[in-house]
């Protein structure tokens, strides 16, 4: 793994404008649907038929699966590979850029189980907390 140099504060500036080119990654990465399936990827360590990644992901469209399958082919993360069959045989797996980005979006998904009900909990008291009308401050 190549090691990069410490990133300064003018890098992070940087890389918070609207034109900086790290922005379209993470557009991609910031999607729900791009978690899963990398997540359905990296889990199952083998490629994968569309259809089957369809019915793993629960609540997914076709649309949005072609959408997130193509954005991700588009950005390396995955190979996409066409059999010559009759009907066509479609398997998609991770590029090594894939599995790379897969282990920092694995560990945000291992956070989120682990720390869930902390959420739901954090969730419910903000608006139980919501429903309370305004008190006047104490003087």
């Amino acid at each position: 793994m190549e090691t990069t140099p410490e990133r300064t504060r003018e890098d992070w500036a940087a890389a918070l404008r609207r034109d900086c080119p790290s922005r379209t990654v993470v557009e991609v990465l910031a999607s729900k649907w791009t978690l899963y399936v990398l997540a359905a990827l990296r889990q199952y360590q083998r490629p994968m038929r569309f259809s089957e990644l369809r019915r793993l992901l629960d609540g997914i469209t076709q649309k949005m699966l072609t959408q997130t399958l193509r954005a991700l082919e588009r950005d390396g993360l995955l190979r996409r590979t066409v059999y010559p069959t009759v009907p066509p045989r479609v398997e998609y797996e991770l590029t090594e850029l894939g599995v790379g980005v897969g282990q920092l979006t694995g560990a945000i998904a291992e956070w989120a189980m682990d720390h869930s009900s902390e959420i739901l909990r954090a969730r419910q008291d903000f608006d139980d907390r919501a429903t309370v009308p305004p008190q006047p401050v104490p003087r």
